[in-house]
């Protein structure tokens, strides 16, 4: 009997050991609910300027299409001299015009960076500074089992906070108060669309429709299948060992990642990067007549590797079968570009059409398609090879062929750019950071004397030709001359500590006009040279 009380006493104890335990890893940890509010100042503003009839007046508005690669890598094409994968189109887009030597962007990640494109402002000036979450964990079990159970290569945790329920995760996006560049149109009487990945924001409140656009053909989230994943014998399928391409291929086309006409889903089967070519032809077409902005932010090359097999045969020398995809991903992104300008100039708008070209960050060299050579790091990173991006800008008669601008430029400069074409005014209640790049490359002006990127504690600041890179994490800094090492090879923050107290000081006076990230961000991602760490926030 007492040996009974005794097991009985021990099971017991067991059992509210494990009920201790399971009340621990199941209890939830997203319960913040507040709910991300815009700014009021700045959202009566927006209100009221563009509630204001546009007085301006133009014999013949200009069209405005903006094309933006996603992770398309600088070297990965040939404008820049690179020898992977050949971009006829693309560098006949840039010789007609005006090719950036020194095109940037204002992040190294997708949806800060475009946040930033399509506003002209720094996207941390409206808090719109790292990744929105589609999903954060919602107990302890799911935290520690992502932190210590799953090889998340070189992703790693950020230490648990309080995170966001779903109600807060809803109202993340593109702040409401903020213009974007269809808006801008809209309000001088153009049609607007855009046809492509749009990744800022997918709540009531955030949808392209709301935000200026009258029409739109693609899908919300960070990605989304090219073709379905079946036996079609016409689509090379290449997967990634990476914890994120699993993801990507189990939700490729569900939920946010779904092809949308609107609001309609659509059952696509079509191959996307020609679709939205397609779709870009059929709405040129319909708007020939009157004024137009498309904006087409393709999602080529970007995860996951999946391509045609016309454009695969392209490339029959390269035995790699993972650069083989990703050079004929950018093979079929250039054919897409230049189906789009050849139905410009067949509709005789060529004259009547400012086309944009740039990609949002550096390439993706997780996937080890590309390595960014001769730039150092990669997309995530505020080295060259993060944010030093191809950009090239066309308008026939308004800038002459072959022209090559040496000096810095942004993406920021897009909405400027767009606001000076179309002859907006700008609301004088908020600070835009970009520049009109036709005057300024006409006149040969100075776009920007300093550039600056902020993700949490991992900065930087471009001024002149000086770089300073900072890791908050490791506590790391480096400093760098690029009129002699674009490579980013030599350290120089040892031999010049004025410099970098310079640029330190620069850089928190930039600082002092920006907000707190309107969302955490779950992760940070690390990257390895050698004895040097650096560590970025997402």
């Amino acid at each position: 009997m007492a040996t009974y009380k005794k097991i009985t006493k021990i099971v017991v104890s067991i059992l509210i050991v494990l009920l201790i335990i399971a009340a621990f890893l199941f209890w939830p940890i997203n319960t913040d609910g507040k709910l991300i509010e815009a700014d009021k100042i700045l959202a009566e503003g927006k209100k009221t300027f563009l509630s204001q009839k546009d007085t301006s007046s133009l014999e013949k508005k200009p069209n405005i299409i903006i094309l933006l690669a996603d992770d398309l890598g600088k070297y990965d094409i040939s404008l820049y001299g690179g020898k992977s994968a050949p971009t006829p189109q693309i560098d006949s887009l840039a010789a007609s015009g005006v090719t950036f030597s020194d095109g940037y962007v204002s992040s190294s990640i997708c949806s800060p960076s475009r946040a930033g494109l399509i506003t002209g402002r720094y996207q941390e000036r409206f808090g719109h500074e790292f990744q929105p979450g589609d999903r954060y964990p919602k107990n302890n079990l799911e935290y520690y089992a992502f932190k210590y159970l799953i090889n998340t290569d070189n992703w790693h945790l950020n230490p648990k906070i309080t995170y966001p329920n779903n109600a807060s995760i809803a109202t993340q996006g593109l702040p409401q108060s903020e213009i974007t560049f269809a808006d801008l149109a809209k309000r001088k009487g153009y049609s607007t669309a855009i046809i492509g990945k749009w990744h800022l924001g997918h709540n009531k409140g955030f949808f392209p429709l709301d935000r200026g656009f009258d029409y739109h053909y693609g899908f919300y989230q960070a990605f989304s299948l090219f073709a379905p994943e079946d036996d079609n014998p016409d689509i090379v399928n290449h997967h990634h060992k990476d914890f994120t391409d699993k993801v990507i291929w189990g939700q490729g086309r569900v939920g946010i990642g779904k092809i949308r006409r609107d609001t309609t889903i659509i059952d696509e089967k079509e191959y996307l990067t020609e679709k939205f070519a397609d779709e870009a032809e059929t709405f040129i077409d319909k708007n020939k007549d009157k004024p137009f902005l498309l904006y087409i932010p393709f999602n080529a090359p970007h995860t996951p590797f999946q391509v045609r097999k016309k454009y695969y045969d392209r490339f029959p020398n390269v035995k790699d079968e993972n650069k083989r995809v990703y050079f004929a991903m950018i093979s079929a992104l250039d054919d897409a570009i230049g189906r789009i300008r050849a139905k410009v100039k067949k509709e005789g708008l060529e004259e009547n059409t400012l086309i944009i070209f740039a990609s949002d960050n550096g390439g993706a060299d997780y996937t080890f398609a590309t390595t960014n050579a001769p730039l150092k790091g990669g997309k995530f990173s505020h080295f060259e090879g993060g944010v030093n991006v191809p950009f090239a800008l066309s308008w026939k008669g308004k800038v002459k062929p072959n022209t090559v601008y040496k000096t810095p430029v942004s993406t920021l400069d897009i909405f400027t750019t767009i606001a000076a074409a179309i002859h907006s005014d700008l609301p004088k209640d908020r600070i835009y950071d970009g520049v009109d790049l036709i005057s300024t490359v006409n006149e040969n002006k100075e776009a920007h004397k300093n550039l600056y990127w902020r993700s949490g504690d991992a900065k930087a600041i471009r001024s002149s030709d000086w770089k300073l890179i900072i890791s908050g994490k490791t506590h790391e800094k480096w400093l760098y001359n690029l009129a002699s090492d674009k490579s980013e090879k030599t350290d120089l923050a040892a031999k010049n500590p004025e410099k970098v107290k310079e640029l330190e000081d620069a850089l928190k006076n930039w600082e002092k006009g920006l907000v707190k990230p309107l969302w955490p961000n779950l992760m940070h991602y690390e990257f390895d040279f050698g004895k040097q760490k650096y560590f970025v926030d997402l």
